[in-house]
């Protein structure tokens, strides 16, 4: 029999290797050997007070060979916090690269009469797409609803005569997932989830001091609206003071009450709220810009999840961006919102059903085929906002691993926020070897802190690394600085 040599038989294997990632196979994850020079400066980091009574789940490989660099309780199911934002945004990326945009529409089955009167109701038409906002300064307008009420001026209308009905009966009627509590709800990072929704179904509120002592603070509200009823209780306190405001909504209510003080001459303050009724919210945001155009609704503004009447002919529209960049909004920014909305629509695309019972479905069908170890976990929402969602680190990485041989890779290694650069991690390890080299997601609950994403070492080599902290009791500031020290170990990896 001939001999082949060592070295043959070494690239022989890389070959094979490297056939295998081409297809998206995760390579089988190779146990370190020992306690390396790594490990040990890892397992320091690791033996700092804060993790003392906590549950602490690590992961960390190598990305060209799928060695374990580091593991702690891999396979343990922990809550991950928003880090499961990583599972939906994957997931809908792949179902929905290469599509069209969708569209937000205004819609009619009245006939426009030459006097520019639109006979009969006005539809607002949701089709899933939550970027309704000023976030994008590729639109024509600022706000989308100018754009639309602009179009919907210069195609002649003057006068609607009927209502103005906002429309989300795309979605299934689950607007609170499982495990999200009425306090989230108040607040922006709890908005509820609908089929049309505009400016993230947020409100944002700064105040400024007023000119001198007992002038009530100065109030701008975002996007401009009469829809909450903003009651400002917060007065001008003298120079030097210690201003305080305290910002608080009713579950359901409309009303926003602000107390406490502001000193002259001191720093403003600002603060988000979720919009109750979201797409009522929507829809009197369409209705105060077709009044600044002139145009006028004869009959109130109203919301339906009925079928829509036949004969519908759209007026106007408005297109979403492309996945790529709605995905950009839910990792660099944590959007809550926009994650559950994007995990009805990866429900819709594979069952043509919107619920959060496909989406959770078609999540899985996807983890599956990219060989995620996902059997034992428990996901019940896709922002991972819901207190019952539970995975592994073992599963982030197996994700993370398998996206980085994914056709649409680079759109995801793109999504994530950078270190020091953008996104959640824009404040974290600036002025370290891992700046502009950890791009990763958050992730923090309540006694919780996560980080999962990649961390390219100076010397080229890639890691994909999945870090999750659970029942901690320190302040989260401490376990955030221990991640950030072992991506700075990574990063200085030769």
């Amino acid at each position: 029999m001939k001999r082949v040599p060592r070295a043959r038989i070494f690239w022989m294997c890389a070959a094979v290797l490297v056939g295998l990632a081409s297809v998206g196979t995760i390579p089988a994850p190779v146990e370190a050997k020992g306690p390396d020079r790594l490990s040990r400066a890892i397992d320091a980091i690791l033996t700092r007070e804060v993790f003392t009574p906590a549950i602490v789940a690590v992961d960390i490989r190598d990305l060209a060979t799928g060695r374990v660099i580091y593991e702690r309780n891999a396979g343990l199911n922990v809550k991950p916090a928003s880090t499961m934002k990583l599972f939906t945004t994957a997931a809908i990326l792949e179902a929905e690269s290469g599509g069209k945009s969708a569209a937000t529409t205004v819609e009619t089955a009245g006939r426009l009469d030459g006097l520019g009167r639109v006979l009969g109701d006005l539809y607002l038409v949701g089709r899933g797409d939550p970027n309704l906002s000023d976030r994008f300064p590729w639109r024509s307008e600022k706000s989308p609803f100018d754009q639309l009420a602009r179009d919907l001026k210069e195609a002649g209308v003057t006068r609607i005569e009927g209502r103005l009905i906002g429309y989300d009966g795309l979605f299934s009627n689950e607007s609170i997932p499982d495990g999200w509590t009425a306090d989230d709800l108040v607040w922006s990072y709890g908005a509820e989830v609908t089929a049309l929704s505009a400016f993230d179904s947020t409100v944002r509120l700064k105040l400024l001091p007023g000119e001198r002592e007992g002038d009530p603070a100065v109030t701008t509200v975002e996007p401009a609206t009469g829809f909450l009823r903003i009651v400002n209780g917060v007065k001008t306190l003298p120079r030097g003071a210690a201003s305080e405001v305290t910002l608080t909504r009713e579950l359901g209510s409309r009303d926003v009450v602000l107390t406490g003080g502001l000193a002259v001459g001191g720093e403003g303050w600002s603060g988000s709220v979720a919009a109750p009724e979201p797409t009522l919210f929507a829809t009197t945001l369409l209705a105060e810009a077709l009044t600044r155009q002139g145009i006028v609704v004869r009959d109130a503004v109203a919301t339906s999840r009925e079928p829509l009447p036949q004969g519908l002919r759209p007026l106007a529209s408005v297109k979403g961006p492309g996945i790529a960049e709605q995905i950009k909004v839910v990792n660099k920014e944590s959007q809550n919102l926009h994650a559950e909305t994007l995990l009805r629509r990866l429900g819709l695309h594979a069952s043509n059903e919107a619920s959060v019972a496909a989406g959770v479905k078609a999540r899985e069908e996807f983890l599956r085929q990219m060989g995620v170890r996902f059997a034992d976990t428990a996901m019940y929402d896709g922002s991972g906002l819901s207190r019952s969602d539970l995975t592994s680190a073992r599963a982030e990485v197996d994700l993370l691993v398998a996206m980085a041989r994914h056709p649409q890779a680079a759109a995801f290694r793109d999504s994530l926020p950078i270190a020091g650069v953008d996104g959640t991690l824009r404040r974290r390890m600036k002025d370290t070897p891992a700046q502009g080299r950890v791009f990763a997601k958050t992730g923090s609950l309540r006694h919780v802190n996560a980080l999962a994403g990649y961390v390219d070492a100076a010397s080229g080599r890639r890691f994909a690394l999945s870090i999750i902290v659970n029942h901690h009791t320190r302040p989260s500031r401490e376990v955030t600085e221990a991640m950030d020290a072992i991506c700075v170990l990574l990063a200085g990896e030769p």
